[in-house]
């Protein structure tokens, strides 16, 4: 089985300085990549689809690695399972996570109970209240 170890990357470049223009803009990205290689390489991807900057007409400032500040705790687990149906086979994740993570709430304000709120069918938005 061929694990691959994938590392975090900030990417820093700009287009090149013209007479029109002799300050571009600096663009960073934080990417996932297995190597600084396929780093920079998706850089100059997202950054020719996004800004239309080609790497022809461009240059890398900067490429750091991100480490991570405690790498001996595990946040999260995945479990990739792989099981025959009927026809093919079927691909599922399953993903758990550290229970000390917080995770943001968008809004914290208690509904109260309704007749409306106990619809089979709404032609609603939903909430984003918990």
């Amino acid at each position: 089985m061929v694990t691959y170890k994938f590392h975090q990357y900030q990417v820093v470049g700009r287009a090149l300085p013209t007479e029109t223009d002799e300050h571009p803009k600096i663009y960073r990205m934080k990417l996932w990549a297995t190597n600084e290689v396929r780093a920079k390489s998706k850089f100059w991807c997202f950054l020719k689809k996004l800004k239309k900057v080609k790497k022809s007409n461009a240059q890398m400032l900067a490429i750091n690695e991100i480490f991570e500040e405690n790498p001996t705790t595990i946040k999260n687990y995945g479990i990739w399972l792989r099981f025959p149906a009927k026809l093919c086979k079927r691909e599922s994740t399953k993903q758990f996570h550290d229970s000390k993570i917080k995770f943001p709430l968008v809004f914290k304000k208690v509904r109260p109970p309704s007749r409306k709120l106990k619809t089979t069918y709404k032609a609603t938005k939903p909430n984003l209240f918990m």
